[in-house]
């Protein structure tokens, strides 16, 4: 397969690169007290800490709300799908056009291109499998609901469910691979139902993108283990940021467990671009959307008949959410996304850092409201926090192209 014929350029990733959004920090954060690089000591404490960042990968149940989620066959159609351009309207978008395998799913870019350029950063697909919303802003509540909205959306597929039916009726190969995955031929009719089935199709190939194991990963382990130090095998620098990273910059109030995010909504001050001169709402719009979609785990699609997946978006109406509030994203594989923010507006790891560290106190509040307070690292203590979120990364991908073969 070609992935990325007739793209724009690319930037390649960088080595010395950002977090999307970097860590939440506490109002209670203190500046360091001095410029040591010393080796650190674990506390019992931040060993738990350290241990609540694993295993890798985490055991995730399959998604209840589709019942293609975990089925080889759905999965072998969604791959299929998502690397054809008749998707789009035009023939001449895929979802790998943003999507990139070889850029962790992703694209380089600072702001995705479909049919124009969109207004936001191409998030990573990686690790999606058990998250509870999705996009920048939320606007969906499962996986195969967002796989939807880039297809009808006019800037990136400009499709129409229409257009989708009729392609996986016509074509041989995708009318087998769609009765071999849902149990029967593609409705007749029901354009809306099949391409329902397309995204949930689309949404079982992505859950099986998960990242592998990193050296924190390793020396997470070897801590679970009781290994001594002489055989963690982990820098020393890696170490001293892992304990600012847990520590004085609450950076684990956000990017918590094992894939290194909560799944929250902040208001971080770090992306600047806005579309069309106007702030863009975030998550605001973002409820707005998902409890007003009829593809919403509310909605008549919604596979899982207990009711329990649906418990979520009924909650999202309560939701508090301010201007300028986005997800939190996973920092594994983070050297391989650049540039970031929601905007993609920030190039290194190092400028990050730097916007945190002398953070104004009112582009950011913690979830009660109290304003954070900036972390006044040394540069030492900097470089050590950008060591560890490196090693936060793999090169390992684990994914080979494979759609199954011809389907008879």
């Amino acid at each position: 397969m070609i992935f990325n014929a007739g793209r724009p350029q690319r930037r390649a990733p960088r080595i010395a690169c950002a977090m999307v959004a970097a860590c939440a920090l506490l109002p209670w954060a203190s500046p360091a007290e001095d410029g040591s690089t010393a080796n650190p000591a674990f506390t019992d404490g931040e060993i738990q800490r350290i241990l609540s960042h694993g295993p890798w990968p985490a055991p995730v149940p399959h998604d209840p709300s589709n019942r293609a989620s975990g089925k080889r066959d759905a999965i072998e159609f969604g791959t299929r799908l998502f690397f054809d351009q008749r998707l789009s309207s035009h023939g001449t978008t895929s979802c790998s056009t943003c999507h990139v395998p070889e850029r962790n799913w992703s694209d380089n870019l600072r702001r995705g291109v479909g049919m124009v350029e969109v207004e936001r950063n191409t998030p990573t697909l990686m690790n999606l499998l058990g998250a509870h919303w999705y996009g920048w802003d939320g606007a969906a509540d499962s996986l195969w609901s967002q796989s939807l909205r880039p297809i009808l959306d006019r800037r990136e597929l400009a499709a129409t469910p229409r257009h989708v039916a009729q392609l996986v009726r016509n074509d041989e190969q995708l009318s087998c691979r769609y009765r071999k995955a849902f149990g029967s031929q593609p409705s007749p009719t029901d354009d809306e139902a099949v391409f329902v089935n397309v995204g949930k199709a689309l949404a079982a190939f992505q859950e099986t993108l998960m990242s592998g194991a990193t050296p924190f990963d390793r020396f997470r382990d070897a801590l679970a283990r009781g290994q001594p130090p002489s055989a963690w095998n982990y820098s020393e620098p890696a170490q001293r940021g892992l304990k600012i990273f847990i520590g004085k910059g609450g950076c684990t109030n956000c990017h918590a467990g094992p894939n290194f995010t909560g799944g929250d909504f902040f208001s971080t001050g770090l992306s600047r671009f806005e579309p069309h001169g106007k702030p863009d709402q975030g998550r605001q719009a973002g409820v707005r959307q998902v409890l007003s979609s009829r593809f919403n785990l509310l909605g008549p699609y919604n596979d899982d008949k207990s009711g329990a997946s649906a418990a979520r978006t009924r909650q999202a109406a309560l939701e508090k959410a301010g201007i300028g509030e986005f997800k939190v994203p996973t920092l594994r594989n983070l050297i391989l996304t650049a540039p970031y923010g929601r905007d993609g507006s920030v190039d290194s790891l190092a400028d990050v850092v730097r916007h945190y560290d002398g953070l104004d106190p009112a582009l950011l509040h913690a979830k009660d409201g109290r304003p954070a307070q900036p972390l006044r690292l040394t540069a030492g203590e900097q470089t050590d926090l950008v060591v560890f979120l490196e090693s936060l990364s793999t090169f390992s991908n684990p994914w080979r192209p494979d759609d199954g073969g011809r389907c008879d």
